[in-house]
């Protein structure tokens, strides 16, 4: 596919907003119903980065001095859990003057960990939606702010449920899910996202007082690791196809030790050297696979049939089948040089390979 083309591509994904950006909408419009009598059919917000963005308003009920006004979460063509959840805010006013007060209600967590840069036991709203909801509020409501307050409270009826669909529970915020967002807008197939929850991961970890993680590949691989390494749950972190990179924040946060688990598909191509896994970014190299098993003295129809293999499931099938001894570990120190380099040598890594069943294939840590 030629570079026009993927822009093309680009260009018809739709943006969306994130939860910071409908709390932020909802609680525009309810000041703005108030002030102007009516129902609010959609706002224009202004986002951090100074630029303005319509959103639709789902429902709008106001009296002389107090609205209630809900967003539907869209999130463009990235959608997450939240994509689809109504998103609340009940705005009234008080007797303090000129200040803005922004509270969490009923489906909006509830921070318990440090390292969030959220203080504990409030609720899950973080600092840039606040300053949003502020500016946007600051706006439209200066002449009300000269007399009296504002305060709003930002609901989510389906935050309960997926709160656990979320990193949440590991990040220590239960019973609901987080008003997020640092640009406001939600951009499709967004790497910047999860690089952010990695090193949130990593933060809550050292501030809990950890600095030994479990970087895996997934939700099965975590729950395999989980059997085997006896570490609170914010210590596991899914670093999915962005091995390099969670192992360059580990370094940078002087993490003291790191596990490196997961199956043969990623851990193959990690031990090739490449340091963001994505599936479609790069295809296993079964020529390098190959070349390993040509180390452990393979026979030529073996490494034949591994170049023509069609997964790397596939390949350690194929290495069973002929029993052929040293592969797998080949595969973990392969992978344990690589990640050993990302750090610039400065984690003690620690490399785990699973078969599809739980059982380790193979491991390699510091000599």
């Amino acid at each position: 596919m030629n570079t026009t083309n993927v822009e093309e591509e680009k260009a018809k994904l739709k943006t969306g907003y994130t939860t910071g950006s409908s709390a932020t909408a909802a609680s525009k419009a309810a000041l703005l119903s108030i002030i102007n009598h009516k129902k609010i059919e959609n706002v224009e917000i202004l986002l951090p980065k100074k630029s303005y963005i319509q959103i639709p308003i789902h429902s709008c009920h106001f009296e002389s001095d107090k609205a209630k006004c809900s967003v539907i979460k869209n999130g463009g063509d990235d959608p997450d859990v939240t994509h689809g959840a109504e998103i609340i805010v009940d705005l009234s006013f008080t007797e303090k003057i000129n200040e803005i007060e922004i509270d969490g209600g009923e489906g909006v967590g509830i921070v318990t960990k440090p390292g969030l840069g959220l203080e504990i036991n409030k609720p899950a709203i973080n600092p840039v939606p606040k300053k949003m909801i502020i500016e946007n509020l600051r706006e439209v409501g200066k002449e009300i702010l000269l007399e009296k307050g504002i305060r709003v409270v930002i609901s989510v009826p389906k935050g309960k449920e997926l709160g656990p669909k979320t990193d949440n529970p590991r990040l220590g915020i239960i019973n609901g899910i987080s008003i997020l967002g640092t640009s406001g807008i939600v951009i499709p197939f967004s790497t910047a996202s999860y690089a952010a929850s990695i090193r949130q991961n990593l933060d809550v970890a050292i501030a809990a007082g950890n600095d030994t993680v479990v970087l895996t590949t997934g939700g099965r691989s975590e729950d395999f690791a989980k059997k085997i390494v006896d570490l609170p749950v914010h210590c596991f972190v899914q670093m999915g196809d962005f091995s390099g990179y969670t192992i360059q924040q580990c370094a940078r946060k002087n993490i003291k030790r790191a596990y490196v688990v997961g199956f043969i598909g990623k851990l193959a191509k990690m031990a090739a050297g490449v340091k963001q896994t994505h599936v479609k970014g790069s295809k296993v190299d079964m020529n390098f696979l190959a070349q390993l098993a040509q180390k452990c003295k393979a026979s030529e129809s073996v490494i034949q049939n591994i170049k023509k293999a069609n997964t790397a499931r596939h390949v350690s099938e194929i290495i069973q089948e002929s029993k052929i001894e040293g592969f797998f570990d080949l595969i973990c120190s392969e992978t344990y040089k690589h990640m050993r380099k990302h750090s610039e040598e400065k984690v003690p890594i620690d490399v785990i390979l699973f078969d599809f069943e739980g059982k380790i294939l193979a491991r390699k840590s510091e000599e």
